[in-house]
């Protein structure tokens, strides 16, 4: 049986973040909603309760059975779910003189506490809170102080329950990983066991007993998610499986003979499918981005529906969905706003039962599975790329003409990347052309000719992004290669615009 740890989600936007901090520590976990934990579930070795938008106070607030959690599990409250124990046992929490938000330094530590072994004084940590615990009950005992916070963690006298105010799970606590580490292994007594081996070995039998001799087909995208799910079910059950991968017309230059290539040399079952003419035809004209996504999306479904259905007795569909597409998020009412499939719509459109083989996983799990499963780095290693493809990176309609424009500048931006070494260093990268035109001069001519621009961003999760601070000499060849070689480009931009305000994607 695995071993797992449960963290339950009161809507703090790092709950995620909690999840891949325990998953580092090869400890498999997963995390649901505050108001649905499994009691029946004896795999279950330690529970952390996270933040949320909420004060303990509110009417609205979310509430769990912390009786009944207390008594049966080691337990560790972050933020509001510290703040929620100690409310509910009888303590105080008000609202902050100021909203306690960033970096703060611990100026007490019980080192003592098993929760704060090999945590020093001065370490940092990171709060993010409108409230704050003005008094404990009886049986609740400070380990841990800011200066302006002085019940900044708290350990309850005879249990295994903890509470700490500031967000170990955040990379700006230094002891985060640390204090985790202290609770996960220490206090709940994980052995360490998940790894990208051991999910291969399960999941593999898993799905051949979920399968048995039943026919699968799987949309492919040319990206890390998808590639990674067809070789593991390829592994459980080989030629039952069938991969249709579409050309849109808007992959990156040579992609779909490439991808194409890759696959084949895995030794998958793959159908190719140039749709590109009828995907043009369709977008005429179309200048609206939301427009765009659904006709391609749309396409997209029939295309593989058309595909799917020259292929006898399929009973299953299968998607590279992994675990952030699946947990539930939970808006500030309480309710259910996300419940995400990569291909919305094929289930109901083609009768299918739906299998989801790296529904467990982050992305950085998937690349670890990729790689034990034998695949190639540069399949591994690949970045995002929107669904979409070049098509919400063309600004006003999309023709054959402007996509072969922006393929060939992405080449150069991608290969250049390659070649200096860069590309493993960005989270993802591309060329956007420009929906206006700049006087230039080639030679002795005057030109009237299109501008693009480069993006660049790095990041760990895609929530969050930062410009990439690449070379100057880099930017300055990849610009000189694109103008020089790019028929009907002669101005190139550097976007250095951040995720949040900006978007990764200008569309």
């Amino acid at each position: 049986m695995q071993e797992k740890i449960i963290i339950l989600d009161f809507g703090s936007q790092t709950t995620q973040l909690i999840g891949r901090r325990v998953r580092e520590l090869s400890t498999y976990c997963e995390i649901i909603p505050y108001n649905k934990f499994p009691y029946d579930d004896k795999s279950v070795i330690g529970v952390i309760l996270s933040g949320s938008p909420f004060s303990v106070y509110d009417e609205k607030a979310f509430k769990t059975e912390l009786d009944r959690l207390r008594t049966h599990y080691p337990l560790l409250g972050i933020c509001y779910g510290a703040q929620l124990m100690a409310y509910e046992a009888g303590g105080s929490v008000e609202p902050a003189p100021s909203r306690e938000y960033g970096r703060a330094i611990l100026t007490e530590v019980n080192h003592n506490d098993p929760l704060l072994k090999d945590i020093e004084v001065g370490s940092q940590v990171w709060m993010s809170h409108g409230d704050t615990i003005t008094s404990l009950p009886e049986n609740f005992k400070i380990i841990a102080s800011t200066k302006e916070v002085a019940i900044a963690a708290y350990h309850v006298e005879g249990e295994k329950t903890w509470g700490v105010q500031f967000h170990p799970e955040v990379f700006h606590s230094t002891c985060g990983t640390q204090l985790l580490k202290n609770f996960v292994v220490g206090i709940c007594g994980a052995s360490q066991s998940w790894s990208a081996e051991s999910f291969i070995e399960s999941t593999v039998a898993a799905l051949r007993e979920q399968l048995g001799d039943d026919k699968v087909v799987l949309g492919l995208s040319g990206g890390v998610d998808s590639s990674v799910a067809a070789v593991l079910l390829n592994r459980a059950i080989g030629k039952n499986l069938t991969c249709i991968f579409v050309d849109h017309g808007m992959l990156r230059k040579n992609e779909f003979r490439n991808v194409l290539h890759d696959y084949e040399c895995l030794g998958l079952n793959v159908i190719g499918v140039d749709a590109s003419a009828r995907f043009f035809k369709e977008l005429e004209g179309v200048t609206d981005p939301e427009r765009k996504r659904k006709i391609i999306g749309k396409g997209f479904i029939d295309v593989f529906d058309e595909e799917a259905h020259k292929i006898k007795d399929v009973k299953w569909l299968a998607q590279g969905t992994i675990y952030p597409d699946c947990i539930e998020s939970l808006s500030i009412t309480g309710m259910v706003i996300k419940s995400h499939h990569n291909v919305g719509g094929l289930p109901e459109k083609m009768n299918l039962k739906l299998c989801e083989p790296l529904r467990l996983l982050f992305k950085d799990e998937v690349r670890a599975v990729g790689r034990s499963l034998g695949m190639p780095e540069h399949l591994i290693k690949r970045h995002p790329f929107p669904g979409p493809g070049l098509a919400v990176r063309i600004l006003g309609d999309i023709t054959p003409e402007k996509v072969s424009v922006l393929q060939d500048a992405d080449d150069i931006f991608i290969q250049g990347l390659r070649d200096w070494g860069l590309y493993d260093k960005v989270w993802q990268a591309g060329v956007i052309l420009l929906p206006v035109q700049s006087v230039g001069v080639m030679g002795d001519e005057r030109t009237y000719e299109r501008a693009v621009a480069l993006r660049a961003v790095t990041s760990t999760d895609a929530m969050t992004a930062d410009w990439a601070h690449l070379p100057y000499e880099f930017l300055a060849k990849v610009s000189n290669d694109i103008i020089n070689q790019v028929r009907g480009v002669n101005r190139v931009c550097y976007d250095i615009s951040s995720k949040p305000p900006s978007t990764i994607e200008w569309e």
